[in-house]
């Protein structure tokens, strides 16, 4: 069977520092077919907590992959609002213990005041979303006007970008339990793919990812294995003007999506999806 991946080290060779959690375990499975008894070996996916801390100071404390967490501290802080450019984020740690992960994050003091000023403090559990925040203002929070902005997309594109995040998907295979988030080109390649048990989580890494490699200053959009719930909205919103999901989105969602300008797709599944929002993205077909 295919072996886990383990993200790379923070400690020093030879160090008695614990090792980073590899991303999933093997395990043995009583597995029945037909009332047949078969024991088996099986991948089970790791989910670990993952403490964020900024210039010190424990902020959220999420459940989550251990993998990608650079990208996954950008893509938080981003999505947040804690930075509102990578260039407010000065340094990442990832520090392994007994317990879980801690990752360390040194913002800028203008970063460091507008997170001091919301007074958020997350003890999140897989991924959530919008746990401990303290008004409705923290949870509808403004989003960038997509309105005009943003790729004309061909049906075709929508289908291959899930199908190839599907086909990216190397821990999903492994375990059968975590999400992917993709950001694709115009002709619906998945450049870049991120997976946690965390629908949030993916998005979040996915965001990092894109803002570090800076392709979302390229025309593209992004696609999740998951419903399009309003968090997956915001987070979207921040660096495409398409959001294009597996299942179902929410009411909610689809009214942020409205408001804001993107278009939301929705049950993309085999060559067929639902427009929600914005459709005027997606080129008609022939027979339209």
């Amino acid at each position: 069977m295919e072996t886990c991946s383990v993200p790379a080290q923070t400690q020093d060779a030879g160090a008695t520092t614990p090792s980073t959690p590899a991303t999933c375990e093997a395990v043995s499975e009583a597995h029945y077919r037909d009332g047949v008894l078969e024991v088996r070996e099986a991948m089970l996916a790791n989910e670990v907590p993952i403490a964020l801390e900024y210039n010190g100071v424990s902020h959220a404390v999420m459940l989550g992959t251990p993998s990608d967490l650079e990208d996954f501290a950008l893509g938080f802080s981003f999505s947040e609002g804690i930075v509102t450019e990578p260039g407010e984020m000065y340094g990442v740690d990832v520090i392994p213990s007994g317990a879980g992960v801690t990752v360390t994050i040194e913002i800028s003091s203008e970063a460091f005041a507008r997170l001091k000023g919301r007074r958020r403090t997350l003890a999140g559990r897989t991924g959530c979303g919008i746990c401990g925040a303290e008004s409705l203002d923290h949870v509808l929070r403004p989003l960038p006007q997509l309105q005009g902005k943003g790729p004309t997309l061909q049906p075709q594109a929508v289908s291959a970008a899930l199908a190839a995040l599907v086909r990216a998907q190397r821990l999903q295979k492994q375990t059968g339990a975590v999400h992917g988030a993709a950001w694709s080109d115009v002709p619906g390649s998945a450049e870049i793919v991120r997976e946690d048990v965390g629908r949030h989580n993916a998005l979040d890494k996915l965001l990092g990812a894109v803002l570090r490699a800076r392709v979302n200053e390229r025309p593209g959009f992004v696609v999740v294995t998951s419903r399009a719930s309003v968090e997956m909205v915001q987070k979207a919103a921040c660096i495409a003007t398409t959001l294009a999901a597996v299942s179902a989105p929410t009411r909610l969602a689809a009214r942020i999506a409205h408001d804001c300008g993107l278009t939301l797709v929705g049950f993309a599944r085999g060559n067929a999806f639902s427009v929600y929002t914005h459709s005027w993205r997606i080129a008609p077909g022939p027979n339209t």
